[in-house]
């Protein structure tokens, strides 16, 4: 029997709640799903209860996940190295045909499993379907001071979103379907492409003008040279900090995606800890949060 602490205890949570729930009902959450959040089973179904609460509670999450470490583990058990150039796998038609084996079925279709197991009712997809997610190729230039500078770099198979027709997430995310995301483009040649899936995250939150982007990540968020973490951050406050070195490395293009974001009319973006059980239910409903706010002050 529960006890009269922990009942108020419960209550207060859900009370604290109610008014996130009810400024969010019928907007759209576009969610990143990667890192550890992917790969630890624990955090896995946590994600995944997550989700369905979010949609049961009148939100229309849609999900958008990467898959980098599993490309790898395939890649090597068939004998064929990754290389890498500026963070970006070189993707030739061999290694296309794994990142679409991986992204588009044996990691789409776990995700669509976990949500459905708990109880929701998720589809998923990759950009090749109905072309939603249109693609063009990245060419790189090397730097000056490399000898043969004028060369161009073939990445093969990445690009970027050159387009994106909302139609059909968009019908899915109002029904009473989750959409699931690879990030795999189609390009005007009709070849497939590997896409960053911050990127596409973006992109998609961007296009279907969404209340929120989250970004799950291997960190707190973006931390001060101090290592304490910042909030409540303007895309002026991004521009300052990469400049002035705080957000390095990796970070640069994560933040840069949610600058883009608020931009082009989200409302505003979340880098959370994904390392955090049910990181995505206390960003949202919770006064405190586990990560990262970023906000389009201008707005």
């Amino acid at each position: 029997m529960i006890n009269s602490k922990s009942a108020h205890h419960i209550a207060d949570v859900l009370i604290e709640a109610l008014p996130y729930i009810q400024r969010f009902k019928d907007k759209t959450v576009v969610v990143k799903f990667g890192g550890n959040a992917m790969v630890d089973e624990a955090l896995k179904h946590s994600f995944a209860r997550d989700i369905v609460l979010m949609k049961l509670v009148g939100l229309n999450p849609i999900v958008v996940h990467g898959g980098g470490p599993q490309i790898g583990q395939l890649l090597a058990k068939l004998g064929k190295t990754s290389e890498f150039v500026d963070g970006m796998r070189v993707t030739d038609s061999e290694t296309m045909d794994v990142v679409e084996m991986v992204l588009g079925g044996l990691v789409n279709k776990e995700i669509v499993n976990l949500i459905n197991r708990n109880g929701g009712k998720a589809v998923g997809l990759t950009g090749k379907d109905g072309d939603f997610i249109r693609a063009k190729k990245i060419t790189l230039k090397p730097s000056a001071l490399d000898a043969d500078a004028s060369e161009i770099i073939d990445l093969g198979h990445v690009g970027v979103v050159s387009s994106i027709d909302s139609g059909v997430v968009d019908m899915l995310g109002r029904s009473n379907f989750i959409p699931v995301i690879a990030p795999i483009g189609v390009g005007e040649d009709g070849r497939s492409y590997n896409i960053n899936a911050d990127l596409v995250a973006g992109k998609i939150a961007e296009v279907l003008t969404a209340e929120k982007l989250i970004l799950l990540t291997n960190t707190a968020g973006i931390l001060d040279k101090q290592g304490e973490l910042l909030t409540g951050l303007s895309v002026h406050d991004i521009d300052a900090l990469i400049a002035d070195g705080t957000i390095s490395g990796g970070m640069i293009p994560k933040t840069q995606c949610a600058t883009d974001a608020l931009k082009g009319g989200v409302t505003s973006v979340h880098i959370i800890d994904g390392r955090v059980e049910h990181a995505v239910l206390l960003e949202l409903f919770t006064d405190q949060g586990v990560g990262t706010l970023l906000i389009n002050r201008s707005k």
